[in-house]
């Protein structure tokens, strides 16, 4: 959850306070939780997006409550070189997804890109939950392969 909340604030102190306010509102909210086979990590990713989205707007509000009204309107400064390059890496994961059979596709899109547990996208998809774990085992390995850069 840290790393998650971390490449989504791209601040360590403020990663580690969502991911403490993610697992409380996680422990909070357990007793209404149905607690089936499936994982609970998708469910704990979507409170942890909840919450680095609560923190952003959080941010963005003292900024615009401390500066100016003229300062409150200009973007944040961005690091273009970081966002070349995660524009980059993500046409190449793209590229490589898109090599993939229709029904790896989709298994993708639906446990890496959506956070569907396995059995919940076996069950969306008419397939056994080890089909999708095996094929998404050697989807991440072959899509890692294809990004990954090649070593002279």
């Amino acid at each position: 959850m840290y790393w998650l909340a971390h490449g989504l604030l791209g601040d360590a102190p403020d990663a580690e306070d969502v991911t403490q306010e993610t697992f409380l509102v996680a422990w909070r909210k357990l007793p209404e939780l149905d607690l089936a086979s499936e994982s609970l990590l998708p469910w704990l990713v979507t409170i942890c997006r909840f919450q680095s989205a609560n923190r952003i707007r959080r941010r963005q509000r003292e900024r615009r409550h401390t500066t100016g009204d003229e300062a409150a309107d200009i973007a944040d400064t961005v690091d273009v070189e970081h966002q070349v390059a995660q524009s980059d890496l993500v046409e190449r994961i793209l590229a490589a997804v898109g090599t993939l059979s229709a029904l790896d596709q989709e298994i993708f899109r639906l446990c890496a890109a959506e956070g569907y547990a396995y059995q919940a996208a076996a069950d969306s998809l008419g397939v056994s939950h080890g089909t999708v774990r095996n094929r998404l085992s050697r989807i991440r390995t072959h899509v890692r392969a294809s990004v990954e850069p090649e070593e002279s």
